[in-house]
């Protein structure tokens, strides 16, 4: 009965939307307000539809009520409670749905935020919001059901199960942060597609989205981080990003709308870019859509994605309207989206920032189409080139560094332009801590690309440094104050500036760790109990093999000590060999699975694998990795969340 109420809400949800979109019409042809209010109230309407069919697949998902399809494909009556609400965005159907969920909520909380505000660009911005709506529920009635019955000529008793690569906690967290930064760049792409529709091409549509845009922003940069900390820790391999598909998906807006953000500040302060910016912000949306597409049309295989469907040709079919009409719409404003003002020297702020945005271009393009590049050889040559990871690194590496050289020279610059007293003043110490670092390293031995990237790393600490010490240095001197309560000061009358410094750290943080993949090293071998294996300076003793029966597996746990070549003990780790579905009658159904274990510290990683099993001879087949500095990705990630919130915590400057 409660999969009929979801479906009649889905139903319901659609009829509203064409009712909204009549009204909302019927408003911006008449201009009489009565049709505006009927159709933001429909709005709502659908929104509240939206999110109460959610959480009725949820309920049956709790209750595993296996008549619905999607709660029988995913969820089994031995999965935990955890993993059958995460369960809600692990399938098709289901993930569309929370699609849908989400939006509806930035939907009703852009109505309610800016109800008695923006009202030149507020209708067509619901307008917008709601026929992307409108084309979600249009999926999850026609196409992607997530309330479809369960066919079968019996009685379903169990499901099928979660897979196992899903039963991590960091699911629990990973595609919801994905998700929200997905959608949330819904409501710049909205304003954005407003302003351009009524010439309001100034400040006005900035102002009311930048905050919006670092919100999506803050979302995407956690859900990709999250990802790769659970690719670290769930599939084995002993990396963190490889690439993927769907993991190019994630990236490629993400870039767009880390160009976006730093190139509004040049059309805030000087009025410049004006066009460059509506291209950033509606091909940021459109990346968006076509991520998702990526992920759930099943065009491409990939480790992050668990859904395959026929919804590909819908999805492509919306992406290109929405391109036709974002390029179609830009050509027709061209004029009213053109600055008088030009830069006006290489040397500016204003350039940094762009040859900033064309680098983050450069690499969002190569990602573009290194990701697409075996669908094309397939539709042209009948032949599926693969693409791998040694393309994007020989492409993206180099464009990397240069990104993070720009992230130091941008402070450094000032507006208009900067004089050659000025550029020898700021540039002397960030410029003598890379030389530093680059000797350092060149003693050490050190010939690989770390040979540049460590001093780039010096280089940009020390500008980052520079502009926090210049600001704690003035307040100092001008109010007396203590050099902690200056910056705490400094950063909380400016925390837009200082917060997006602290962004800039944590780059900085995360490039160490990248840095670090150039020393990985890694080995299998075979161990009894009792036995000590030898690699890269660590000894490996396996004190027991022990067999551990669970409600939805069966894990064998290897106790495994780790001592240095001096016998001391640095630390015990307990990889695992499960096997899921091990009571299924079909053998086939059974899914094995290693559960890693990972000790961590700053300069390094031991990466444990339990790969293989052997009861009766008490043997474990074990893969260990040594990656060094990995630590500092996720460390750098923590502050760039931190930077963010700074730079979130209150949108008016003060000083």
């Amino acid at each position: 009965m409660i999969s009929i109420f979801g479906s009649l809400s889905l139903s319901l949800g659609l009829g509203m939307a064409a009712i909204c979109i009549s009204l909302l019409s019927l408003f911006l042809k008449n201009n009489e307000y009565r049709f505006f209010i009927a159709g933001s109230r429909a709005a709502i309407v659908i929104s509240v539809l939206s999110i109460l069919a959610t959480f009725l697949l949820l309920n049956e998902l709790l209750v595993s009520n296996f008549d619905v399809s999607y709660v029988a494909h995913y969820t089994s009556l031995e999965t935990p409670l955890l993993f059958k609400v995460t369960a809600l965005w692990a399938g098709q159907s289901g993930s569309l749905l929370f699609w849908l969920f989400i939006l509806s909520v930035y939907t009703l909380i852009v109505i309610f935020q800016y109800r008695n505000s923006f009202t030149n660009l507020l209708p067509w911005v619901i307008f917008v919001m709601v026929i992307v709506q409108a084309f979600f529920l249009i999926l999850v009635i026609f196409v992607e059901n997530p309330f479809a019955p369960t066919i079968a000529d019996f009685q379903v008793t169990n499901g099928n199960g979660l897979n196992p690569l899903l039963q991590n906690l960091t699911m629990a967290i990973h595609p919801p942060m994905l998700y929200l930064g997905y959608v949330g760049f819904t409501v710049p792409f909205a304003f954005a597609i407003a302003a351009l529709i009524t010439k309001d091409t100034g400040s006005v549509w900035i102002r009311s989205i930048r905050r919006w845009t670092l919100i999506a922003w803050l979302f995407q940069s956690a859900g990709v981080i999250l990802g790769g900390w659970w690719a670290y820790h769930e599939l084995g391999w002993g990396g963190y990003w490889a690439w993927d598909p769907v993991e190019n998906a994630s990236f490629m807006p993400w870039l767009t709308g880390t160009a976006f953000l730093h190139s509004i500040i040049i059309q805030e302060k000087k009025g410049m870019l004006r066009t460059w910016n509506m291209i950033l912000i509606l091909t940021t949306f459109i990346l968006c859509i076509f991520g998702t597409f990526l992920t759930r049309s099943g065009i491409m295989s990939s480790v992050h994605s668990f859904a395959v469907s026929d919804l590909g040709p819908v999805f492509l079919g919306f992406i290109v309207l929405i391109l036709i009409f974002c390029i179609t719409l830009i050509l027709i404003r061209l004029p009213v989206l053109k600055s008088n003002k030009n830069i006006e020297s290489f040397t500016s702020r204003e350039s940094g920032f762009l040859f900033n945005n064309m680098v983050f271009g450069l690499i969002c393009f190569s990602v573009f189409w290194g990701t697409i590049f075996p669908v094309l050889s397939e539709a042209v040559k009948g032949e599926k080139i693969t693409v791998g990871a040694p393309f994007f690194n020989q492409v993206n590496i180099p464009l990397g560094l240069l990104l993070l050289f720009l992230t130091g020279v941008g402070p450094l610059l000032v507006w208009r332009r900067t004089s050659k007293k000025a550029l020898i003043r700021n540039f002397s110490a960030p410029i003598l801590s890379g030389i530093i670092v680059f000797i350092i390293c060149f003693s050490l031995g050190i010939r690989n690309t770390t040979i540049i990237s460590f001093p780039l790393i010096g280089f940009v600490t020390a500008a980052i440094i520079i502009e926090f010490q210049r600001g704690v240095k003035s307040r100092i001197t001008r109010f007396n104050e203590s050099f902690i309560n200056a910056l705490i000061t400094l950063i909380s009358k400016n925390r837009s500036r200082y917060g997006g410094y602290i962004v800039h750290l944590g780059i900085v943080f995360m490039f160490i760790g990248f840095s670090g993949n150039a020393f990985d090293s890694e080995t299998e071998f075979a161990i009894k109990r009792g036995e000590i294996k030898e690699f890269d300076g660590y000894n490996f003793e396996l004190v027991s093999i022990t067999p551990e029966e669970r409600p939805n597996h069966i894990a064998w746990i290897a106790n495994l000590n780790i001592w240095d070549l001096n016998r001391q003990l640095i630390t015990t780790v307990f990889p695992e060999k499960r096997i899921y579905f091990h009571r299924h009658p079909n053998p086939d159904k059974r899914q094995p699975h290693s559960e890693l274990d990972i000790y961590s510290t700053f300069n390094k990683d031991i990466y444990t694998i339990f790969s293989g099993v052997d009861m009766e001879k008490e043997i474990a087949y074990l893969k260990v990795m040594i990656n060094p500095l990995v630590w500092w990705v996720w460390f750098g990630g923590y502050v760039l969340i931190f930077g963010t919130l700074i730079a979130l915590w209150n949108p008016k400057e003060k000083g």
